[in-house]
């Protein structure tokens, strides 16, 4: 059995962290399907960066929307539910099939909105809707203007990945505004069965960690934080409030890890993977690190409510001088800034390419 099928039978979903036209056209993500068990996909401002930057193949249909006199913003939502959509519909029979559990595509508001809560909800309700796909998530970061979006928009009945969450307490206000939204839906008589996962960014914590930890600390502390938060979930889904709103036909908002491709050379390139194998969760993953899965990943012992290997990691990293909840606060800021960054230079790219475009037309 291969491994990638091993660990969707222990009952996590596989999801793929990377969107590219090329992907749709040349029926990559279709094999990913069929061979690697790949059930969902996300994507994030850097992912849309590097695909529309490092290819050809949305030349035409930039300089097409360009002479239609869309700007950058408008147009890049445009490329960006294209190929949304398309895979989304190649995820459809996983959606049906699982009863609207698995199967989805993520979709990020602009990055820019992370501290404006108002336009953050008007955004999701207008992306969502152009989407007109049941299995489209719209991805809101968890800040604090954030939660507050995620609350309305989950009220609003709009499905939500919320991202950049980096800590057991992030997770859990996260899930709290989730379980809001859910409450004032059954509240209002509406239907409490809206779709959320909540993304924790799990090795950005070592790659900000390892400089100031010992070697024997190395790659250690986002498996004993994404433990920390997992212990977390588990605890919510036996509690007594979200019994109640199960009771109700509400859906669980699943636990998804992000960021699990091995950015150290010298550890394991399945690392995240590995480690981090719980049933009910996701593990969205970049190519290289699926591929390294499938390839020669092992599926090991999944991870259980006794295991109390993460509180003695992160109390050894907090006598070398790790303040967790400071630098859980600092990499959600990090990481706002860093797909600001990247929404910046695809907006550029955009806009140069279809100058480019525009310019090679006229000879």
């Amino acid at each position: 059995m291969k491994p990638t099928q091993a660990l969707h039978d222990l009952g996590q979903s596989l999801w793929l962290d990377n969107i590219t036209r090329t992907l749709l056209d040349d029926a990559t993500l279709t094999r990913y399907i069929r061979d690697f068990a790949i059930t969902g996909l996300t994507s994030n401002p850097t992912i849309f960066e590097h695909a529309i930057g490092n290819s050809n193949a949305y030349d035409e249909a930039i300089h097409r929307k360009a002479r239609e006199g869309k700007p950058g913003e408008a147009l890049f939502f445009e490329l960006a539910l294209e190929d949304l959509t398309r895979a989304a519909d190649l995820f459809r029979p996983v959606f049906e099939a699982s009863n609207g559990v698995d199967g989805w595509v993520s979709l990020e508001v602009s990055p820019l909105l992370a501290h404006d809560a108002a336009r953050t909800i008007a955004a999701a309700a207008e992306l969502h809707a152009r989407g007109a796909r049941p299995n489209l998530f719209i991805k809101i970061p968890g800040t604090p203007e954030g939660l507050v979006a995620i609350e309305a928009s989950i009220f609003a009945g709009v499905p939500v990945n919320v991202t950049l969450l980096f800590s057991r307490a992030q997770y859990e206000a996260a899930a709290q505004a989730y379980m809001r939204g859910i409450e004032r839906r059954i509240a209002a008589r509406l239907d409490p069965k809206i779709g959320s996962v909540a993304s924790l960014f799990v090795s950005r914590w070592d790659v900000a960690a390892n400089k100031s930890l010992p070697q024997r600390l190395h790659n250690r502390l986002g498996i004993a934080v994404a433990t920390q938060a997992w212990r977390a979930y588990r605890e919510l889904l036996e509690s007594t409030r979200w019994q109640t709103l199960a009771a109700a036909g509400a859906r669980a908002q699943r636990l998804l890890w992000a960021s699990t491709g091995t950015k150290d050379p010298s550890a394991p390139d399945t690392l995240y993977v590995e480690q981090l194998a719980a049933r009910g969760t996701i593990n969205t993953m970049p190519e290289e690190t699926l591929h390294a899965f499938a390839d020669h990943g092992h599926v090991k012992q999944a991870l259980t409510m006794q295991d109390k290997a993460a509180e003695a990691m992160l109390a050894a990293c907090r006598l070398d001088g790790i303040d967790d909840d400071a630098l859980a606060a600092r990499l959600q800021r990090e990481g706002a800034d860093a797909f600001a960054a990247s929404w910046h230079k695809l907006l550029e790219s955009i806009a140069s390419k279809a100058a480019r475009l525009a310019e090679n037309g006229k000879a």
